[in-house]
């Protein structure tokens, strides 16, 4: 019923940027930002290492595809990491916060 959404960004701007725009829309009711993260991968048949940024998408999972829809459209990277992290249990007044920021699905 609840879903979070882990994302990778270039840097802290970017991850404001992503942030504000899904919580203006009322796509998710929060965006945790993690300044700062190290991330080694392969692209392009080479190992990198880059600093990014993280953000967490706190929404409902009626909205994911939506909230996946809309941080491909606005995010720098061409292949960006969106990943849904399924809630299992939480706060049910967590819960009833969260359902009054977003919308309903159109």
């Amino acid at each position: 019923m609840y879903s979070s959404i882990y994302v990778t960004t270039s840097d802290i701007s970017e991850s404001r940027k992503i942030a504000r725009v899904l919580v203006q829309e009322r796509l998710a009711a929060c965006v945790n930002i993690v300044p700062a993260i190290e991330s080694i991968y392969r692209w392009n048949g080479e190992i990198e290492e880059d600093s990014e940024s993280l953000i967490f998408i706190k929404t409902r999972s009626d909205l994911v595809e939506n909230v996946i829809k809309r941080v491909e459209e606005i995010h720098s990277y061409d292949t960006p990491c969106v990943l849904e992290l399924s809630i299992k249990r939480g706060s049910k007044k967590y819960f009833k916060w969260l359902d009054t920021e977003v919308d309903k699905v159109i």
